[in-house]
């Protein structure tokens, strides 16, 4: 099913079956010669058909078309090694493209040895990689990817679209910005119905520090359509992101105050934090849910630790959390 948003722009509505985000919103912006398919969804075969369909309303065949993959998330990108046609441009962020072409065996055992010292327990997280999507529905075979930085251009159809880089969701998330049609394609650094998961799955980032500057750098554009990756498309950016930036502050301080009753390990904290989930208590999230719940604790934990607020050590091979006595009184 695909709905025109404006002359040659359409989004198609790709689902998710099992996931609270329901579905991925894949833009196609038709060319003469050749189109643009922005993100489209999980590896599996009902995305594939879901996709397919909506290309075919459209008149747009997926073997005339370049890629634009705003991060490289299975949901966003699981689909581009199966439709791409030789030849096809697949644009993608540096940092994600980096992350791609150096992936091994070992990239999930750093994550799961770092999420086991963080205290998540050993069955628990067994069952919650195993279920999770970026495992398996993710892109099957290896991408010829075009590297894209802030500042270049994409001309297709009546649209010439600036890359603009967005590092938090993952560290090469990138938008594109139309800049005379006041357009703005986000993936997942905006969305209007739910907050994108902003998660720490190894030590060397600071996610959420650089998802707060990201949405400052796209403050001031002059935006009056966004379309967002999943979810409703809106209009009102500058007021959505005042809200996102004091939901993490609200986090923030919901932290602190879970450590104000003394040391703890980030799958602890994880526990007591307030989500917006459809289950009456955390022993009744799904292990993948508990995943992305955890990660952004850790998140969380790795911003107010750089802050100077919070300090953690080892204990029984378990990082503990704990407020440091320099904790200020206020975040900004």
């Amino acid at each position: 099913m695909f709905e025109e948003i404006l002359p040659g722009l359409y989004r198609i509505k790709v689902p998710l079956p099992g996931s609270p985000l329901k579905a991925t919103n894949s833009y196609v912006i038709k060319g003469t010669e050749r189109s643009l398919i922005i993100d489209t969804g999980w590896n599996r075969e009902d995305c594939m058909a879901a996709l397919v369909s909506g290309l075919n309303e459209c008149g747009v065949d997926s073997k005339q078309a370049d890629f634009f993959i705003t991060h490289m998330h299975a949901d966003h990108a699981g689909l581009v090694s199966t439709l791409a046609g030789e030849g096809a441009r697949i644009y993608f962020g540096w940092a994600d493209a980096e992350i791609i072409r150096s992936a091994t065996p070992e990239h999930w055992e750093k994550q799961i040895d770092f999420a086991r010292k963080c205290g998540f327990p050993g069955e628990e997280l067994e069952r919650a990689i195993g279920s999770h999507p970026g495992r398996r529905y993710s892109s099957s075979n290896s991408l010829n990817l075009c590297v894209s930085k802030d500042s270049d251009t994409i001309s297709i159809g009546d649209y010439l679209f600036e890359c603009v880089e967005t590092p938090g969701h993952t560290a090469g998330h990138i938008c594109l910005y139309e800049r005379d049609k006041k357009i703005f394609i986000c993936g997942d650094h905006i969305l209007v119905d739910i907050t994108p998961n902003i998660t720490l799955s190894a030590e060397e980032r600071n996610p959420l520090k650089e998802y707060l500057m990201s949405l400052d750098k796209v403050y001031d554009l002059d935006v009056e359509l966004v379309l967002p990756g999943h979810r409703s498309i809106f209009r009102n950016q500058k007021e959505r992101i005042q809200e996102l930036k004091q939901h993490h502050q609200i986090r923030l301080k919901e932290v602190i105050s879970i450590l104000g009753k003394g040391k703890q390990n980030a799958f602890q904290i994880a526990s007591q934090m307030t989500w917006d989930i459809s289950y009456k208590s955390w022993d009744l999230f799904p292990p993948a849910q508990k995943w992305f719940a955890f990660g952004e604790a850790l998140a969380h934990l790795k911003y107010l630790e750089e802050e100077g607020e919070v300090g953690w050590g080892m204990e029984k091979q378990r990082i503990m959390f704990f407020i440091t006595q320099n904790k200020k009184e206020t975040h900004k």
